[in-house]
């Protein structure tokens, strides 16, 4: 629950339009190659396949699995294949539509639409709202002013009722500063309300809060959103009536809530990326983290355990990332692994109960560059096709 200074903090920001015009944040970025960037930057359909397609594939093995056992009466695979569907599909919402998002997967931009709505339509995940409120995360990355995607300090809760839910199925967790939309019951209440084009609720939240502001700078992507907000409710809808006409209730659980089942890996992996670090900074080393993980979780997180990488070079296509990283690596923090990571986390966290101001100072390696340096090279400052058109439009 936010304190009375929050919710004024919140509401003293300026329209986000002036702060377009005023906030020009110059980047440092790693020194790399002109050549070299535009080949790591290349966007191939055989690489989209496997990511894309392979994720896909997983999921409907996973959910193929599941029916199959609960037509058998093998509860026991049953609950366990279904936990595995629920893991899988935990990565759509956020991950493999961020970076379809982003429409830096296939080479062939239709591939790209395709799947980001396949995606986003099994994990209730809005494109639209996404898709702004990216675009400013990208451009002024933990400047509050114009990027309150990740508002921080952001708490790397350990909670049990938030752990049971996170390795069971995720149905009440609240909006907040860890969650855009929350658990499943919360995802329907918000979908129902844009779906009817009702006052926007819930505004002492501060994800809700930006939601709010960032629907008034695009009026168009919220329109959007309201049409892709009814029509998920009528997908789902009719799921749950051809569920009860033909006693199948397994359908919903391997199509309409698996990305609220198991959702421990994502939330683990993902809350790394800038949990703890610092604000108004002009380099992505300062506020953005990468991480080691095992190649089966990178897999499923896209490859965005490379975050740094990703944030100075938007544009590179994430199966990329990992050799953009080697590139670069003389120049950039070592990667800490997931558990050096929620250490970090934890221990920033502590310190920010005594002092709200703390945030923690990435330390570079002897070998970095430490003068501010910049390019504006349009390949090096790419985000890909992430911007709504009425941001193209009102730039």
């Amino acid at each position: 629950m936010n304190t009375a200074a929050e919710n004024e903090t919140l509401s003293a920001y300026p329209p986000l339009a002036q702060v377009r015009q005023t906030l020009r944040v110059k980047w440092y970025r790693s020194p790399i190659s002109h050549d070299r960037l535009r080949e790591l930057s290349t966007r191939t359909d055989s690489q989209g396949w496997i990511q894309a397609g392979g994720h896909v594939a997983i999921f409907l093995i996973t959910g193929t699995l599941s029916v199959t056992f609960w037509v058998l009466e093998a509860w026991w695979l049953f609950a366990f294949t279904l936990w595995c569907h629920g893991f899988c599909a935990t990565f759509f919402k956020g991950t493999a539509a961020h970076e379809l998002g982003h429409g830096t997967v296939f080479n062939t931009k239709w591939l790209n639409r395709v799947f980001l709505y396949v995606v986003c339509l099994i994990s209730w995940w809005d494109p639209f709202d996404y898709s702004t409120s990216h675009t400013y995360h990208h451009r002024y990355t933990t400047y509050p002013r114009a990027d309150r995607e990740n508002l921080l300090p952001i708490q790397p809760s350990l909670h049990p009722w938030l752990l049971l839910q996170l390795f069971t199925l995720n149905l009440f967790v609240k909006p907040g500063r860890n969650f855009s939309k929350g658990g499943f019951f919360w995802t329907i209440y918000l979908t129902l309300r844009t779906a009817l084009n009702l006052p926007h609720a819930h505004v002492d939240i501060p994800s809700q809060e930006w939601i709010k502001v960032l629907r008034e700078d695009q009026p168009l992507a919220f329109r959007q959103s309201i049409l892709f907000s009814r029509t998920l409710l009528l997908l789902h809808g009719f799921i749950a009536l051809l569920a009860i006409a033909t006693g199948w209730w397994v359908l919903p659980l391997v199509l309409t809530i698996p990305s609220y089942i198991a959702n421990c890996g994502s939330y683990f992996v993902g809350i790394t990326q800038h949990c703890g670090l610092q604000e108004n900074v002009s380099d992505f080393r300062k506020n953005t983290r990468s991480i080691r993980i095992n190649p089966v979780l990178e897999f499923f997180y896209w490859h965005m355990n490379w975050h740094i990488e990703h944030h100075m070079y938007a544009g590179v296509p994430c199966y990329n990332l990992k050799k953009l990283a080697t590139e670069i690596s003389e120049d950039m923090p070592v990667p800490r692994t997931l558990l050096g990571a929620w250490r970090e986390m934890r221990k920033t966290w502590r310190i920010q109960q005594g002092d709200p101001h703390y945030q923690f100072d990435t330390p570079l390696p002897d070998t970095a560059q430490l003068t501010v340096m910049h390019t504006e090279a349009p390949i090096a400052q790419s985000i890909g096709d992430l911007a709504p058109k009425g941001w193209r439009v009102s730039n």
